[in-house]
């Protein structure tokens, strides 16, 4: 799994003939609109690192950008969000670097959920890159490694061995597609944690989820879980808070998951895996549709 997200990243973020800054800005964004703290502070000291300093701060800040045009693409990353009758913003990009966009715009969400679930959300100790001249400072150790050149496709050879999804329509002819379906085929395992009745569960909620942010007392989850057997209710638990709020991920709730017979680390980010893609392949469905006018 962990060689699948890579790809995705590396092939839709890091490569390609979109501006490497631009693609940063969608990324921040949708960091943004998830409330991922840790991914917000990765992503826009990279940007720093561009030396777009103004741009950086204004992004941490949530403040719209006085580039147009990055303006437009953080509105547009924002909109990914929203998965309610109204569509998505148009694209601001265009149809050539659409691949790159919509795939940094869809390994962000994985990738804000999983740290989520699994971090504190400090991405220094004491969070010091809360500091102006930190996220300066510290942006100059990258600066070298955002300006190298890379070449599409040379993650691919990580992939060898995962049993891939379907490629998606909207990358193909990149690698772009082919590290996605790595991706939707190495957290796949994790719904067999489950029962069959979870599975169609945590997918039907999901695909009904608008986007918004649910209300902090979670008492929309008893609700949810109240047609599965008691003994099947931690796990999916679980992964649909992965899917819907994964910083709503406790040490309560992952206790209870071990209590029923799972205390395997790796059981439980393969369920984690599972419900965070689960979300991603819905703001897939979305964002994808309406990239293509449909």
């Amino acid at each position: 799994m962990t060689h699948a997200t890579w790809a995705l990243l590396r092939e839709a973020e890091l490569v390609g003939r979109a501006p490497r800054v631009s693609k940063e800005v969608v990324a921040v964004a949708v960091s943004q609109a998830n409330g991922c703290q840790f991914c917000i502070d990765a992503h826009t000291i990279l940007i720093h690192a561009h030396g777009a300093h103004e741009l950086a701060e204004d992004l941490l800040h949530d403040r719209s950008p006085a580039e147009p045009a990055h303006a437009e693409l953080a509105a547009w990353a924002a909109s990914t969000r929203r998965l309610d009758t109204n569509p998505p913003l148009a694209r601001p990009f265009p149809a050539e670097h659409a691949a790159e966009y919509l795939g940094t715009a869809l390994a962000t969400p994985f990738t804000n959920r999983m740290f989520s679930a699994f971090t504190d959300e400090q991405l220094m100790p004491g969070n010091v890159q809360r500091s102006g001249v930190v996220r300066r400072v510290g942006a100059m150790a990258y600066t070298r490694v955002v300006q190298r050149e890379l070449a599409p496709g040379d993650s691919l050879p990580l992939l060898d061995g995962i049993a891939a999804g379907l490629a998606p329509a909207w990358a193909t002819g990149t690698p772009i597609a082919a590290a996605f379906a790595a991706l939707s085929g190495a957290t796949a395992p994790g719904g067999d944690l489950l029962s069959a009745a979870a599975r169609e569960m945590i997918y039907a909620r999901v695909a009904r989820w608008d986007g918004a942010h649910l209300p902090p007392s979670g008492s929309w989850l008893p609700e949810a879980l109240a047609g599965l057997p008691a003994a099947k209710q931690p796990g999916a638990r679980l992964a649909l808070l992965a899917a819907i709020e994964p910083h709503r991920i406790d040490a309560t709730a992952v206790a209870a998951w071990c209590a029923s017979a799972h205390s395997d680390d790796a059981e439980l980010v393969r369920l984690i895996a599972y419900g965070a893609f689960t979300a991603v392949q819905r703001i897939a469905d979305a964002i994808t549709d309406a990239a293509a006018g449909r």
